[in-house]
């Protein structure tokens, strides 16, 4: 396939978006986000955040990667702080989460089986979901490279019910 191919989830995404840039009016909002904090949380399609925590365009950033994991965000929380002026951070975790599902040394072994590469990546997978959040929360308040006086929560998204709750660090 080539990158000019035309697949179904194609089709789907630019008539999406050409219905979306139709009655688009926010592109004049400025770069900082408005509201002034951060979101590091999973990838999970299960989990909009916009939605959860209702966030509007221009509000918040929000850093996804595999598991929420705060190492794998740190660039762009740093980013999000020095150069764009948010002064928050939110580490949010979730229930039902793939990276309890797994430890990286299986993923390296599935990875060296079909590929036959022995690259090392961190995976970052964790068997505890709030020591998870927990350890995030202590890895960005302990980093040099982030501001000690900005205020880091951690929290648990729900997927069963919606609901976020709060992780006592």
């Amino acid at each position: 396939m080539t990158a000019t191919t035309e697949t179904k989830i194609i089709k789907e995404v630019t008539a999406a978006n050409a219905k979306y840039a139709a009655s688009f009016t926010k592109g004049s909002l400025p770069l900082p986000p408005g509201r002034k904090f951060t979101v590091v949380t999973c990838m999970d399609a299960r989990l909009d955040p916009a939605k959860a925590l209702g966030l509007e365009e221009g509000d918040a950033h929000v850093i996804r990667n595999a598991g929420g994991r705060a190492k794998d965000a740190l660039r762009s929380v740093i980013i999000s702080q020095q150069l764009l002026g948010t002064e928050e951070v939110l580490v949010i975790h979730h229930t039902d989460c793939g990276m309890l599902t797994f430890k990286d040394e299986e993923l390296h072994e599935i990875v060296k089986e079909r590929f036959g590469n022995e690259e090392y990546h961190e995976f970052l997978s964790f068997p505890d979901l709030e020591k998870s959040v927990k350890d995030d929360v202590e890895f960005l308040r302990e980093s040099k490279v982030i501001k000690s006086e900005i205020p880091i929560s951690g929290w648990i998204y729900e997927v069963e019910t919606g609901k976020i709750r709060p992780v006592k660090n």
